[in-house]
């Protein structure tokens, strides 16, 4: 989730950097069964129902129960698992590994590949589906399992649109051209500050949250594909010159807001996932939408704001560990999670899956369309330093206006090349 991200993410390249493979156990046996410990995140759902998914796990299984607590308190999550995998003591499953972790954790000799286990590959390509080539590691294996994401849409206030003399009901924002026409009314109208307010500081993640969300619908394609940066490409640069004019008309403030400025009434647009839902609730008559991409076709991709389960390599029951990450990720438990948290499960034909919540969820029923396309951020080496080349470069010409768009962003995209090859 956004929220929990943006806690567990400011030190992970200092984490990521700190390598050491010696913490990997190689002797570990894939049918060794016994108890296991797990971690969970502290989202207050989720811990509700990591609680109940481990009593029943646990009733049924006394000889291989599991130990489950939340990831200890740290600066950041990554931080410490980076920190665990360096003493040798992780736990044998988290349950939310940020995707943009795992070549640091890999590197680290953290991680066990989950295509190692017999039934593994087939598992997670029959739960995935033509997804799953996005988790795969450079070297083709699978050290993640994608379980559940937040596909991002487009949040208005309603009564903001209503105010600057806009229809709340079928808004204007398909196109590039809609999206600022819209933007200008509100801010003209004085509906609102802002007509959308993401953080304009510079940390590595905040990108998932303005630009991504705008180029995986232009493009469909991940940041950097086949070892090559793809946002210098005509698609890129436009969708990063869209955000360069709403900075530039102040339609999007280049200091940063204290809270949560679409909950507070300060911006009518935000761009966010299916957790917002529970969030906003009664605060916000909101209405939600598709990102906008350049001639306001439907988008090619959506930025999924995934997390995964890991499996450790100090763990030694990994059979354990393999049996209850399928437990976790069972279709029982799955419905059990998206029913706690609106979250959505990493699953083919979700609303087919789960027809009697959708017909009771309806306002969930168009995420989770959206999550049978997302796209995630690029499984590449030196993950968290392109993603911070990139933001320095989109911090400078976008939100700041200075230099050369296009010149900026090539610049970039050679660097990031350098990076993303292992250089």
């Amino acid at each position: 989730m956004k929220k929990a991200l943006f806690a567990l993410l400011p030190v992970a390249a200092v984490t990521l950097s700190a390598c050491g493979s010696g913490s990997s156990d190689s002797g570990a046996s894939n049918d060794a069964r016994g108890p296991i410990t797990i971690w969970y995140s502290n989202n207050a759902q989720e811990v509700a129902w990591g609680k109940a998914m481990v009593a029943q796990w646990n009733a049924a299984h006394p000889k291989e129960k599991i130990t489950a607590q939340e990831i200890p308190a740290g600066k950041s999550s990554e931080e410490v698992i980076g920190a665990a995998i360096t003493a040798g003591n992780t736990p044998c499953l988290v349950l939310n590994t940020a995707p943009a972790a795992v070549p640091g954790f890999q590197k680290q000799g953290g991680l066990v590949p989950l295509d190692d286990f017999t039934d593994g590959k087939k598992y997670l390509q029959d739960r995935v589906g033509s997804r799953l080539s996005q988790y795969a590691s450079p070297d083709g294996k699978y050290y993640q399992m994608p379980w559940k994401s937040n596909p991002v849409m487009i949040f208005y206030n309603k009564e903001l649109f209503k105010k600057a003399g806009l229809d709340p009901e079928h808004p204007k924002l398909a196109s590039y051209q809609d999206f600022l026409d819209t933007s200008r009314k509100l801010v003209a109208a004085k509906a609102a500050k802002a007509a959308i307010w993401p953080a304009p500081s510079s940390e590595f993640y905040q990108s998932w949250f303005d630009y991504y969300p705008m180029f995986t619908a232009q493009t469909g394609k991940q940041l950097v594909e086949d070892g090559k940066a793809q946002f210098a490409t005509p698609d890129g640069i436009r969708a990063a010159q869209l955000w360069k004019t709403m900075y530039a008309e102040h339609l999007a403030p280049d200091e940063k807001y204290n809270g949560d400025a679409f909950a507070d009434g300060k911006a009518a647009m935000a761009t966010v996932g299916p957790w917002a839902i529970s969030v906003y609730g009664d605060k916000v008559k909101w209405g939600a939408v598709p990102v906008p991409t350049s001639n306001g076709v439907p988008g090619k991709g959506t930025f999924s704001d995934e997390k995964s389960i890991g499996m450790y390599s100090s763990c030694k029951n990994r059979g354990t560990a393999w049996d209850v990450m399928k437990f976790a990720t069972s279709k029982e438990q799955d419905g059990k999670l998206l029913e706690a948290t609106g979250q959505m499960p990493m699953r083919t034909d979700l609303t087919s899956a789960y027809p009697a919540y959708f017909a009771s969820h309806k306002d969930y029923k168009v995420f989770a369309q959206q999550a049978e396309h997302t796209v995630e951020a690029p499984n590449v080496p030196n993950s968290v330093e392109v993603w911070q080349t990139f933001r320095d470069a989109y911090t400078k010409a976008v939100i700041f206006g200075k230099g050369d768009l296009t010149a900026t962003l090539k610049d970039a995209a050679a660097k990031v090349d350098k990076l993303a090859q292992g250089q």
